[in-house]
């Protein structure tokens, strides 16, 4: 029998991953020992409450409610209990006791990456953070490993499984976003507070971790805008729908080059966007994940699969173990975080993009003539221009009496500057032909 070293791992936090991890750390020791060649030993679990019921059985007597101990007598460090503190607090003490950590901590890594990596960095450990952003999709590996020498433009993902669940149902199904999102609840991809999910925030913190990581360049969770879908409705699905598109939750990550001042930028974004039904992630369905990367000599690239779950992303967290592990039989340092290209993180409003701007509008001659000089003069052209029958839709504004007779105006724009789209949208509002801005989303992904 060949015999191995031991190498003791801590868990912190016994949720659904958490339970997962130990679960097939215990069953499949053996066989993780014969890769690895060491043996991994869970030496503890630290949890808040050890006799909390849980939906997996593990042996009580790995659970302490003492981190802090079980930290300092371990090799590797497994953080998976979620929130900012004490997790931060946790992981610092793991680090500058020389153990490597292993997180799927989106939250963590977004408020205090920078913090992290440089305390591995100070005593030669590594962090290591796979699970953090797309569940059981290899997309960090690739990002920092296979693509370090290439040059990543773009990436444009959906990272948000609750989000891409409600959506799909509301394009397959014709549901509304509220009953869509209590179905998510019913089969547990929500969280009794949806608010992370649905805001937005779950994708911004993946989108600060993405762009860090592929552009060398530290991206704070401040700097990345965001918009969640609470304000989608059944008539933009339905209307998408019509034009052969589809609304998806967008995380987008890329390179800009200021087209007057020559400055290269990053921008990190969250927002719902149209994309072509013939574009890879419009066939995205369910809560699952994808991750479209573009680089200069790779081309074009797409990593799909389960972006949630407790056995998926246990199953990235155990990848991490092999690496960490493989590292301590090894020898020899981490590898640092490359975030030395310190490229400045633009802000959204010099974002190239696309608009679809669905008008409510007086059904009066000239309307059209109108419309087209405000767009004009915001320096906005148009692509499209589709006019409904004219009829009773929107409530009156600016004067005009309840019911008044309007048309529906849907104008594709041209690709411009963000600041100038919304300044244009506004003094659309602002128009006396205009009764309402039904709807305004961007189009991405062409």
């Amino acid at each position: 029998m060949i015999e191995y070293r031991n190498l003791r791992v801590a868990l912190l936090g016994a949720g659904s991953v958490g339970s997962q991890v130990a679960k097939l750390l215990l069953e499949h020791g053996d066989e993780l020992a014969a890769r690895v060649g060491a043996s991994l030993e869970v030496v503890g679990i630290a949890v808040r409450d050890e006799n909390a019921k849980r939906d997996v059985e593990l042996p009580k007597h790995l659970y302490t409610t003492d981190a802090e101990s079980l930290i300092l007598g371990a090799d590797i460090v497994v953080e998976l209990m979620g929130g900012v503190e004490p997790a931060r607090s946790y992981v610092l003490l793991a680090l500058n006791s020389g153990a490597d950590v292993i997180t799927a901590n989106k939250a963590l890594l977004a408020t205090h990456g920078p913090e992290l990596f440089e305390a591995a960095e100070q005593v030669g450990a590594q962090l290591y953070y796979e699970a953090a952003v797309g569940g059981a999709i290899p997309i960090i590996r690739p990002l920092r490993d296979s693509l370090a020498g290439d040059r990543v433009n773009r990436i444009l993902g959906i990272v948000n499984g609750t989000t891409n669940f409600v959506l799909d149902r509301m394009d397959v199904n014709g549901e509304t976003l509220e009953d869509a999102l209590a179905t998510a609840t019913e089969l547990g991809y929500a969280e009794a507070d949806p608010t992370a999910d649905i805001g937005g925030y779950d994708a911004a913190q993946k989108a600060a971790i993405l762009a860090s990581l592929a552009f060398h360049t530290t991206v704070p969770i401040e700097s990345v805008y965001r918009e969640g879908i609470t304000a989608i409705n059944r008539a933009q699905v339905e209307a998408a729908r019509d034009s052969g598109s589809v609304i998806k939750l967008l995380a987008i990550c890329e390179r800009i080059v200021h087209p007057v001042t020559g400055v290269e930028g990053v921008s990190a974004r969250v927002y719902p966007a149209l994309i072509s039904r013939t574009h890879p992630l419009a066939a995205v369905h369910g809560a699952h994940n994808a991750v479209f990367v573009q680089a200069a000599a790779a081309g074009d690239l797409m990593f799909y699969g389960a972006g949630a779950g407790g056995i998926e992303t246990a199953s990235a967290v155990l990848g991490d173990l092999v690496s960490a592990a493989r590292r301590h039989v090894v020898g020899g340092p981490g590898v640092a975080e490359s975030t030395h290209a310190q490229l400045p993180v633009l802000d959204v409003g010099q974002v190239i993009t696309r608009y679809q701007i669905t008008l409510e509008v007086v059904d009066q001659p000239g309307v059209l003539a109108s419309v087209a000089r405000i767009l004009s003069d915001g320096g906005v052209s148009v692509e499209t221009v589709q006019q409904s029958i004219p009829g009773l839709h929107a409530p009156a504004q600016h004067g005009q009496e309840h019911g008044a007779a309007t048309a529906t105006l849907v104008i594709g724009t041209h690709e411009a500057e963000e600041a100038a789209l919304a300044a244009t949208v506004e003094a659309l509002g602002a128009s006396d032909v205009v009764s309402a801005i039904a709807s305004v989303l961007r189009v991405e992904g062409s």
